[in-house]
């Protein structure tokens, strides 16, 4: 029989990692940090969260061994630690999505009502191949850098209005993000639509596309 105080050190380290995962920011960072590499700063901002509390919650992940750090020059940069961590991440929402009610509720709350059509990745593929449509990236320019899929444009959401003219009146435009829990794509699918484009948002993200172990893209940002 196993000795019960191994077993419980054995649970502690598993509660670790549930730990690190028991704040809702420090999931939006997980999140933000499945797009790529991100510095502090850049994920305080884009999780509208102070420099000192965002590098607390990363502190806490990365004790937990959910991120690494490396340093460039006086900067930090963090990275998850491995694409296992993006599974967990992405099991964890499915988790919440099949057993807890509310979760769907405010699912339709952030990402809208449900106004968008939307494409599979198994079509997206086979017609991005095909060349008859045009993939759009709507994410922040430096995620698009950080990986993307292979042909993808990229039009971060707020240019996107502006820069309408730099897509094909005569192909659909299908619009991905982050992934399935990411309001950018449907956004986009609206603004486009509402302008008379024939639009579609993927079903999927990068998130996604990289727990399947998919191909994607790399530019210099």
């Amino acid at each position: 029989m196993g000795d019960r105080a191994a077993k419980d050190a054995l649970f502690a380290e598993f509660a670790a990692v549930g730990k690190a995962l028991g704040s809702p920011k420090r999931l939006e960072l997980l999140d933000l940090l499945a797009q790529g590499p991100r510095s502090v700063e850049d994920l305080a901002n884009a999780a509208d969260l102070g420099l000192s509390t965002c590098s607390a919650h990363l502190q806490r992940l990365l004790a937990a061994g959910l991120v690494a750090t490396r340093r460039d020059g006086t900067r930090i940069w963090y990275s998850l630690a491995g694409d296992d961590v993006a599974a967990l991440f992405a099991n964890l929402r499915s988790v919440a999505q099949r057993h807890r009610p509310h979760t769907e509720q405010a699912r339709r709350a952030y990402l809208g009502p449900d106004d968008t059509e939307q494409i599979d990745l198994a079509e997206l593929l086979r017609r991005a191949e095909a060349g008859d449509v045009v993939v759009l990236d709507v994410r922040p320019a430096p995620e698009y850098a950080a990986g993307h899929l292979p042909g993808a444009v990229s039009i971060p959401l707020d240019e996107l209005e502006d820069r309408l003219a730099e897509l094909p009146e005569d192909r659909e435009v299908i619009a991905y993000c982050r992934g399935a829990y990411c309001a950018l794509a449907h956004d986009a699918v609206r603004l486009l639509s509402a302008h008379g484009r024939q639009a579609r948002c993927a079903t999927d993200g990068i998130l996604e596309w990289r727990v399947a172990g998919l191909p994607v893209q790399f530019r210099a940002a």
